[in-house]
Parts: structure tokens; C-alpha cells; sequence
């Protein structure tokens, strides 16, 4: 028999959330150190999996016991004497997310960097994984199976490789020839037939782009639950989360697409075509790359554009949309602290763990690297006059790279300067090496300008243009944002608040000693003026304070694309290439 890795994996007690697993390994060392990953490809922050591992015991080929002592926070070292060694232990199991794993009386949910022991000596060799499912549960897995036994070539396919368990019955669509499943937890979907349409024609839409798909099946696992959105990517399949209620509106079933389509679109950028700073992952430690703008926040950029593509969005509805990620860009003060290589290399510490300050100290590398792509994209087509654009740059990558050996970090600016036929270096400069606010100039070669104005209501998310005609009054200005009803979240810089001294979880009573709370307080602050002195009551740690502040002017952030009032015909060509619609498109929803 061929040497290989082997696992059980058994939930007898589903409402304890212990998955008991065996791990068998074959002969080899003297010692023999298991390990479990710290962190997991696709979600950079260091995780500590092994928190959750107990009952760790070891024997030999014959049942005979071995010792086994842990040496660290993730290895278990057993005195193996050059034998054959099986592990059991158990995983607690009760964090329902993309990156770590539940189990409960509905179902078993399992990433393998949170469940699966492995050692380095072993890391290449074959891993087969065979669950022991409760009765009238199913398992789902992308690997390839027999009956209850999956298949993987080694140990990073098993680990980009979740398994879902459970009594579903699964959705199924082709789209170029692939056969795909979507299995869903947690709710029913409101119109499956129409959510596997939709599914395929983005699938499609991605796999014209790269003239067809690099893998013989996929794996959709929908996790419908109360509130929370993210998806985490994998090889051949993707895991994601997203509110229940949200499939209900027009809204909420176009944010699930653009999810749906980010994560399908990373099958190549970041699965196959990655950092060679990934390549291989060291599961003990952070791996660091400064590409993660172009990764996540180029992924980002293509998956409201496969949308769209998809005929599933129209273009005016696309560039609202973008006006939005602008408008978000623009109200984070981070932007001009962090730098987009930056904020790549510490998101090990930054993205993954906002807190208060992150606003004012770090940008997403997600929200400016879509920002920064976009442009890329039309900066490439105004260079070669629209006879090559972003998509010629990923085939370029794919090609060179695809067979995963990696991308360099200058590789991506590289195959950009490559395509355009000019040298993009002062682009890339200023846009991820810099903290200066990016040149919005490019916008002019699709017949566009980029347009600021006040927030009209605390929910305006930007991207349109002012609903109310005419120049508005000046609005007093706080400069707060407000979690749940009236405690203060942030407190970003340059604000009159934190000139004033308001803290972050500063819990706000009244205003100029009437009762209000967080959107009363917005909102009574709008109906002042600037230059206005309020005083603002609140508790801090469970004392009573009042502070005075002496309002701003609400800012013009609210970003939104508008059209130029007389287009060139090259101008209106050019917008049609880079969204498919025709200048004088009918404005619509979908």
C-alpha cells in the first residue's frame, strides 16, 4: 500500500461540538512532531487552531501506547522509534465562520487547518479523510471521492479542501461544462432556480475571460445565517456567509452575487496565480507579501464587474456602486497614514483586528485596492486606446504563473507596464506606495468625473448624485459615527470631536441638556451651524461628563460618478468597452 496519511473523522456527540479524529501517519522518524496550522490561506491573521485540540493520545502499529507530550502551543512530539503512529484527540468545534469550523445537531462544518494534525515530513505525501457521518447526513468536499473516503494529493490541497456534513440536498448548475453544487445551511433560499441562473451566467462570465475553467467540479457552501457577511476561497470550492434576510431584497441578492463572484474569481487570482512570497505557505508563522492590494482589492474590482458583465447589473447601477467604495475611501482618514504596501504586510495585525483607531491609522487594502485596480484598468485602456486592458494583464499572469510557482512582488506592476506598452511606475508610485490621494484624472477617457457632496441622511452611502437641487446650507458637523444607540465608535481625526475630546465608547445622554440619542444627536448637530458651540453629555466609564465642542462643517464625501455633459465619441466607445453598455444606457436597477 502506498504511503500516505490517513484520517477518521467521527461527531457522535454533534451537541458537544467535539469532532473525534484520527490521524494516522506511517513509519518514519524516531520523533514525531504533529502540528497544528496557526492560520489558514485566504484569512491573514494568525488564529491559534490549537487552542481547540484536547485528549491528544498515541499508539503504535500494534495499539501498544506511546508517549506523547506537547512541546508548544501547536506540537504534539511522540516518541515514534521509527514506527507507524496514530493520533486521537478532539476539536472543539463552535465558531460558525468561513475560516474555522462547527459542529452542532444541524450539521459539521470543518476547515482542515483547524482540524487536521500534520507533519512536515508527511506534508507531500497522499492524505485520504473518511467521516463517520451521523445517519441520514451527507458530506460534501470538492476532493475527490469513494464512498465515504476523500482523496487528496497532499497536505495544502486537503487544508484548501472544507468539508460540509449534514441532511442537505444540494442545488446543482453546469456552466462551461462544469458541474457545480450549492449547498445550503441555515435557511431555504427564496428562489433557487433563479439563484443558480444567476450563479452560472457569473461563473460563465469568468471562465470567457479565461477560456474556460481550471478544475473539474466545484463546491458552493452557503451558510445563511442572522447577520454577518465574507466568504473564504478555496481551490475548487468556496465557503460562504451571509444574512439570511438579505436573499429578500433587490439590494441584498445583488451583494450576494458580488460575493459569489469575488470568490469564484480568486479560483485564479490568488489560488493559482499567487505571491511567491505564499509559495509554499508556512502554516507556523505569518507569510508576508505586499500584494494583497492587488489579490483582494483586484478581486474586489472584478466581482461588481462580473456582475455586470453577467448582464446581472446595469452599468449606471455599477458606477453607484463605485461611487460608494469612493465615498467609503474618501471618509477614512487612514488613507492618508498607511500606504497600500503597507497595509498588505501588517494585515497579520491591522485588517483582521480593527478597532477604534483603525480608521485613523490603517486603510483596507481591500477598499483602496479596488479603487486602484478600477484605474489600472482604465489607465491600461486609455494607453493602448482601449485595445488591451486589466483582463489582458490577469491572462498575462495566469500564463506565466498559473502552475502556482508564484508571482514576485514586483510581478504584478511588471505584466501591467507590459501591457500598456508604457511605464506604469509613477502610477503604481503614488497609488500604493504613497499615502497622497490618488489621480482621478483617468476617469476622462470613459466620458467621466469623479464629484463630492454632503451625506444626506446617516444611511447615504455616497455614489449618487444629490437628491435635492440647489446649493444646500452649510450642516453643523460632530464628525462621530455611533454603535448601537448612542456610544460613540469612532471619533475619526480632523473631526471637531476628537478636537474637543469625545472618546470612542463615550456613551452619549443629551445636547445642550435635552435627552438624545446617537442619531438625535447626528441629526440636532445638522440643524446648527458651523462655528456653532454645543455641549454634549455623556457617561465616560460610569461618569457623568459634559464637553463642549464647537461644530465643523459637514464635509462634501459622499463620492459619485458623474457623466461629462458633452462626450466625445471616443469617450462614449471607450465606456463601452470597459462596461459593455451603451453611453446613453437607460438608468435602471438591475
Amino acid at each position: 500500500m502506498p504511503l500516505a496519511v490517513r484520517y477518521h473523522v467521527a461527531m457522535p456527540r454533534p451537541h458537544a461540538h467535539l469532532f473525534e479524529v484520527e490521524a494516522a501517519f506511517p513509519a518514519g522518524p524516531d520523533v514525531l512532531d504533529a502540528v497544528m496550522p496557526v492560520w489558514t490561506p485566504g484569512s491573514y491573521l494568525v488564529r491559534e487552531y490549537a487552542r481547540q485540540v484536547q485528549d491528544v493520545t498515541a499508539q503504535g502499529p500494534d495499539g501498544q501506547p506511546l508517549p506523547v507530550r506537547r512541546v508548544d502551543k501547536r506540537t504534539w512530539r511522540v516518541d515514534a522509534r521509527g514506527q507507524a503512529v496514530t493520533l486521537r484527540y478532539r476539536v472543539y468545534a463552535n465558531e460558525l465562520s468561513v475560516r474555522t469550523s462547527h459542529l452542532d445537531g444541524s450539521h459539521a462544518y470543518f476547515n482542515g487547518a483547524t482540524v487536521f494534525l500534520y507533519t512536515e515530513a508527511t506534508r507531500a505525501l497522499p492524505h485520504h479523510v473518511t467521516v463517520d457521518a451521523p445517519q441520514g447526513w451527507r458530506t460534501f468536499c470538492a476532493l475527490d471521492s469513494e464512498e465515504a473516503t476523500f482523496h487528496a494529493p497532499d497536505y495544502d490541497t486537503l487544508v484548501d479542501s472544507p468539508f460540509e456534513v449534514g441532511p442537505h440536498t444540494p442545488l446543482t448548475f453546469t456552466a462551461a461544462g462544469v458541474p457545480h453544487e450549492v449547498v445550503v445551511w441555515g435557511d431555504s433560499v427564496p428562489d433557487a432556480e433563479r439563484l443558480c441562473a444567476d450563479m452560472q451566467r457569473i461563473c460563465e462570465a469568468q471562465a470567457r475571460m479565461y477560456e474556460g475553467l481550471p478544475l473539474k467540479r466545484y463546491l458552493f457552501l452557503v451558510y445563511l445565517t442572522d447577520k454577518g457577511r465574507g466568504g473564504l476561497e478555496h481551490q475548487a470550492s468556496t465557503a460562504l456567509l451571509f444574512p439570511r434576510t438579505g436573499l429578500s431584497s433587490n439590494r441584498g441578492w445583488e451583494d450576494f452575487l458580488t460575493l459569489v463572484a469575488h470568490e469564484y474569481f480568486h479560483l485564479w487570482n490568488i489560488k493559482r496565480v499567487k505571491p511567491r512570497a505564499l509559495v509554499p505557505f508556512d502554516y507556523s508563522q505569518e507569510n508576508y507579501t505586499t500584494l494583497l492590494w492587488a489579490f483582494e482589492g483586484g478581486t474586489a474590482y472584478y466581482d461588481n464587474l462580473f456582475v455586470r458583465r453577467a448582464g446581472l447589473m446595469s452599468a449606471s447601477r455599477y458606477l453607484a456602486r463605485l461611487g460608494e467604495t469612493l465615498s467609503l475611501l474618501h471618509s477614512t482618514p487612514g488613507r492618508r497614514v498607511q500606504t497600500l504596501t503597507e497595509a498588505s504586510l501588517v494585515s497579520w495585525v491591522k485588517h483582521y483586528r480593527p478597532d477604534e483607531h483603525s480608521t485613523n491609522s490603517a486603510i483596507s487594502y481591500y477598499l483602496k485596492g479596488e479603487v486602484v485596480c478600477a484605474l489600472l484598468d482604465l489607465e491600461v485602456r486609455r494607453a493602448t486606446r482601449d485595445a488591451r486592458c486589466l483582463d489582458d494583464v490577469m491572462r498575462l499572469l495566469w500564463q506565466r504563473h498559473g502552475d502556482g510557482s508564484g508571482v514576485p512582488e514586483d510581478g504584478v506592476e511588471k505584466a501591467a507596464s507590459e501591457v500598456a506598452g508604457v511605464d506604469l511606475t509613477p502610477f503604481f508610485d503614488r497609488a500604493v506606495r504613497s499615502t497622497d490621494d490618488l489621480d482621478y484624472g483617468v476617469f476622462a477617457h470613459v466620458g467621466l468625473e469623479l464629484s463630492f457632496r454632503m451625506r444626506e441622511a446617516p444611511n447615504d452611502k455616497g455614489g449618487t448624485p444629490p437628491r435635492l437641487k440647489g446649493e444646500p446650507r452649510p450642516k453643523g458637523w460632530l464628525g462621530v459615527t455611533v454603535r448601537g444607540s448612542s456610544t460613540l465608535s469612532t471619533v475619526p481625526e480632523g473631526t471637531p470631536a476628537l478636537e474637543a475630546g469625545l472618546y470612542p465608547e463615550d456613551d452619549v445622554v443629551a445636547l445642550d441638556g435635552w435627552r438624545v440619542d446617537g442619531a438625535g444627536l447626528i441629526a440636532r448637530c445638522e440643524d446648527k451651524r458651523p462655528g456653532d458651540t454645543v455641549r454634549v453629555t455623556l457617561f465616560r466609564r460610569d461618569r457623568l461628563l459634559e464637553v463642549p465642542v464647537v461644530l465643523g462643517q459637514k464635509p462634501a464625501d459622499a463620492a459619485w460618478l458623474q457623466r461629462v455633459e458633452r462626450p466625445t465619441d471616443a469617450q462614449k466607445a471607450a465606456f463601452q468597452a470597459w462596461l459593455g453598455a451603451p453611453w446613453d444606457e437607460t438608468p435602471g436597477p438591475a
